[in-house]
Formats: C-alpha cells, structure tokens, sequence
C-alpha cells in the first residue's frame, strides 16, 4: 500500500488542520460516504504522519503560529473566479491579525477581472489579504472569497 503521508511539510495551525478536516468530511459527504468529525481528524492527521489527531494536535498547539505565505512561494489557486497560478512577491503578517496576510502576488498569466463580455481588464499582479487557509475574507456578491489560494 502506498504512503501518503507529509511528514516533511510545516504544520498548519490547528484552525487550519481542522479546516481541512470540515473539507474532507463535507467532500466524503457529497459523494455518500458520511463520516464523523473525529474520523476526519485522524485522517488529516495520518496524511501529516502522525499515528493520530491527538500527537498532531499536540504537535501543531506547541509552537507560534507559522506564516505558510513566504516569499517566492509558488501558488496557484482562483482570483475573482479566475484560475491562476502565481508567485509570493511580497508577505507580511498583520501585527492586528496575527492570522491574516497581505500578499503580493505576481501571476503567470494575467487575469482578465471583468466578467463582462464587453471590454476586459487584465491584472498581472494583485494585492490582498488571506488567512492562514488562503482564503480573503472579501468576497464577490455571490459570497465566494476574493482570493482562493491552494497549498
């Protein structure tokens, strides 16, 4: 059986370990395969390498919070809607947010922002702020976050 295990990554912080595991137990859920909050726990913890969620969490709660959005990080995620795949070109942690970002992020290709059809705007580079899952707490109309960024 193969491993799949990420021993050599940095831990997230908890709130985003337990992020992950809401994530997995809503995905199993819409593909009818429903499973406790606790199982997805000890999931997320065997895919950090940990034999269970208690050693993770012992692990995660015993150290200051990392920032996971360092400079020259690659990224890839969705702006506006928009895929995209990106640089870190700028990171700092707010010192009021302790768990918030602003990013600068440099696109590959740029990212047309409009979403009518009539004329476009094309951004290469955009400012924001991101928690420590990668998500803005700004959001379009639709409620969807402005920035969506993948580990």
């Amino acid at each position: 059986m193969e491993n799949f295990a990420m021993p050599n990554l940095p831990l997230p912080s908890l709130e985003a370990i337990k992020d992950q595991a809401k994530r997995l137990r809503t995905r199993l859920a819409q593909e009818n395969e429903a499973i406790s909050h606790a199982r997805a726990l000890e999931l997320v913890a065997a895919q950090y390498g940990f034999r269970d969620w208690n050693t993770l969490h012992a692990k995660a709660g015993n150290r200051p919070p990392l920032n996971p959005w360092a400079l020259g990080t690659r990224v890839s995620g969705s702006y506006l809607g928009h895929a995209f795949d990106a640089e870190i070109i700028s990171a700092q942690m707010l010192a009021d947010h302790p768990r918030r970002y602003r990013l600068t992020l440099k696109f590959d290709e740029p990212v047309d922002v409009v979403a009518f059809d009539s004329f476009s705007s094309m951004r290469r580079r955009i400012n924001c702020t991101v928690d420590e899952t990668g998500r803005s707490a700004a959001r379009t109309s639709d409620g969807r976050p402005h920035v969506e960024l993948a580990w």
